[in-house]
């Protein structure tokens, strides 16, 4: 029984970011969960930057851009604003589960 209160207390602590001796898992520091959606966020916002501009780039007639580059960057932002949304659907459906849970 101690063994497994003790595995248990490790596994939290390894996701809280932390090793048992209060180090962090290979010697890289922790990030909170806000850290990486924010992250996210923002290589979702460079990719949409991106596109915009490699198509405004073919718009201006860049001999350097093609249409099959464009439309490939434009898909690619797409997808990644699609699942940036399901992941916020997802966020506000878990939090109003907890929300409406009887204390």
């Amino acid at each position: 029984m101690k063994i497994v209160l003790h595995q248990m207390q490790a596994v939290a602590q390894l996701a809280n970011g932390k090793l048992l001796n209060g180090a962090s898992p290979s010697g890289v520091a922790a990030a909170s969960f806000s850290d990486a959606l924010q992250r996210s966020l923002a290589r979702v916002s460079a990719m949409q930057e991106s596109a915009h501009l490699k198509a405004q780039a073919f718009e201006l007639g860049d001999p350097g851009v093609s249409l099959n580059d464009v439309m490939i960057d434009m898909q690619k932002a797409n997808i990644s604003f699609q699942m940036a949304v399901q992941v916020r659907n997802r966020l506000v459906a878990a939090y109003q589960e907890i929300a409406n849970m009887p204390v």
